[in-house]
């Protein structure tokens, strides 16, 4: 039964695609749907209660992050200058930390969470979700260094560093859970801030420009790997990226991201790009439909239960209000127009990163009310997929549209 159901996620993951494109309902909501269907129904399926198996969630989250991230990194085709993606920067600097003070305020003064856990809550549900969100990310990678609309290059270019800059904040709570007073906080600064981003990124660089020299410039032919258009090849990227990087005690999930925007750049516009970018797609793809579908199952198996009327309107605060209006307020001066701000945005969907950063916590730290944290992280997912999924296509569809107006009535100019 547990292969019958696997094998016809993946088929389903195939079809409903195309038959869901430009249609107002995403993936997502569709095998989120099915899991809570097939879990309901008699079929002798396991546990899928994340509370019970924290160390199978965490590791099947933590593939399921990291073969986005670099999914995501090499479909950006904007170059990496302070410029170009000053809104990154911007959703980076102000709207996470504002969220995660946001969120842990509301969990300990509103839903009555002590302060490590209410940290916890604001840290995991800070990132946009690289898994989830490619209805409203770029496309494939091209040639052209500036095809991307303002709107899905932020939202790509957000997800893909805002899971490794959330960690410094997992890490304080947990800090917070096994140690009394602030003293913890100078080692904090120095190992989960300092060295650990410093670590991510060089370490990416460095994995990804060695190879991208043995993909494309590799001086033996046999070795240039890009002449034989391999895809599984993005998972050696993935995997040597990730976990060299993590054995050093860097953030990974960093490293993936800066590793695949190394790749990308050392041959900006040759065609295996795209065969490693489509192998990311369809396992990520895959790892999705099996996340969701234990995810659905989870929510028919109780996970809610513990969910109080405090904590969820929590969640909705962060949703409608939190995230929209931090991210607003932090594009302010960025590139775009006032709409384009808005749907950045209001498009923070949350998600898989969001139940990898808890199950890492708490298997590493004792939480109180760790099956609160769970139900309330569910219950912002399970909006955050259902709303977002579908506003994603009509919106998306809208804003091109006056994209597409706004570019035809800009006067052409005359040569001399």
């Amino acid at each position: 039964m547990v292969f019958a159901v696997i094998g016809l996620g993946a088929l389903l993951a195939g079809i409903l695609p195309r038959l869901l494109e430009r249609r107002p309902l995403s993936m997502p909501i569709a095998f989120l749907a099915l899991g809570m269907l097939v879990f309901a129904l008699p079929l002798g399926l396991p546990d899928a209660d994340p509370l019970a198996h924290p160390k199978v969630t965490e590791h099947l989250t933590e593939i399921g992050v990291i073969v986005a991230l670099m999914g995501a990194g090499l479909k950006i085709d904007r170059p990496l200058t302070r410029r170009g993606w000053t809104s990154t920067w911007r959703l980076l600097a102000i709207a996470m930390p504002v969220t995660i003070a946001a969120m842990a305020l509301l969990g300990w003064w509103w839903a009555g969470l002590v302060p490590a856990t209410a940290m916890l809550l604001g840290a995991a549900l800070a990132p946009t979700d690289p898994v989830l969100a490619s209805d409203v990310q770029v496309g494939e990678p091209t040639d052209a260094e500036d095809s991307e609309d303002e709107v899905r290059f932020a939202l790509t270019s957000e997800a893909g560093l805002n899971d490794g800059l959330a960690f410094p904040f997992v890490y304080a709570a947990i800090a917070m859970a096994g140690t009394a007073g602030v003293g913890w906080v100078g080692e904090w600064a120095w190992q989960d801030v300092l060295y650990k981003i410093a670590a991510g990124v060089v370490g990416g660089l460095v994995v990804g420009r060695l190879l991208g020299k043995l993909f494309f410039r590799a001086r033996k032919e046999a070795l240039r790997l890009a002449r034989h258009s391999e895809g599984f090849l993005a998972l050696a990227a993935t995997f040597l990226a990730y976990g060299l990087v993590e054995v050093i005690g860097g953030y990974g999930f960093l490293a993936v991201f800066v590793a695949a925007r190394a790749i990308r750049a050392a041959e900006r516009s040759h065609e295996f790009h795209q065969v490693l970018h489509d192998f990311a797609e369809q396992t990520e793809r895959l790892l999705t439909v099996l996340l969701l579908l234990l995810f659905g199952g989870a929510v028919v198996g109780g996970l809610l239960a513990p969910l109080t009327w405090p904590a969820a309107l929590a969640g909705l605060a962060l949703i409608f209000v939190i995230r929209p209006v931090s991210g607003f307020v932090s594009l302010r001066g960025a590139p775009g127009h006032t709409a384009e701000h808005w749907v950045i945005a209001s498009f923070g969907i949350r998600g898989i990163g969001s139940f990898y950063y808890l199950s890492y916590a708490l298997t590493h730290a004792p939480f109180p009310g760790a099956d609160l944290v769970w139900a309330t992280i569910g219950f912002v997912v399970l909006v955050s997929v259902v709303l977002h999924g579908v506003a994603a296509t009509p919106v998306m569809r809208l804003l091109d549209r006056a994209n597409e107006r706004t570019e035809s009535a800009q006067p052409v100019s005359k040569s001399a």
